[in-house]
C-alpha cells in the first residue's frame, strides 16, 4: 500500500499561508528535499516559548506534529545549537518557523 502524501513543497507552502491568515509570520529556515523530505517545525510568540515539532510515528499507524524540544527563554544557546544539529544531520528536511499567538493549531491538522 502506497502512502499518498502532500509534496513537502506544498504543505510548508501551505503552513506558511495558514499562519499568515491568522495574523502571523513564518518562513522557511532551511529547505529540503522539493518532494519527499521530512519537516520540522519552530513555533513560537514574539521570540519566546519556542518549541521544535517533528511527525513522529504513532500507534494507530499515523504520524502527527510532535513537540521533541522547548527553548528555555533563559538560555536560549542549547536550543539553538540543538536545532543546528539536526539541520546540519539531516540536509533533506524542511525547517520552517512560525510565529504567532495560534500557530500550534495548524500543527493538529492530521497527515494524510
Amino acid at each position: 500500500m502506497e502512502d499518498a502524501r502532500l509534496p513537502a513543497h506544498l504543505e510548508v507552502a501551505g503552513l506558511l499561508r495558514l499562519t499568515q491568515q491568522l495574523g502571523g509570520f513564518g518562513m522557511v529556515l532551511q529547505k529540503g528535499e522539493y518532494d519527499a523530505g521530512t519537516i520540522a517545525i519552530l513555533t513560537t510568540h514574539s521570540g519566546k516559548n519556542t518549541r521544535l515539532w517533528e511527525r513522529m510515528p504513532q500507534m494507530d499507524g499515523s504520524r502527527k506534529f510532535t513537540c521533541t524540544r522547548e527553548q528555555d527563554d533563559e538560555n536560549t544557546r542549547e536550543f539553538d545549537e540543538y536545532v543546528a544539529r539536526r539541520k546540519s544531520q539531516d540536509p533533506d528536511c524542511w525547517f520552517v518557523e512560525l510565529d504567532g499567538p495560534d500557530v500550534e493549531r495548524l500543527l493538529e491538522i492530521p497527515a494524510r
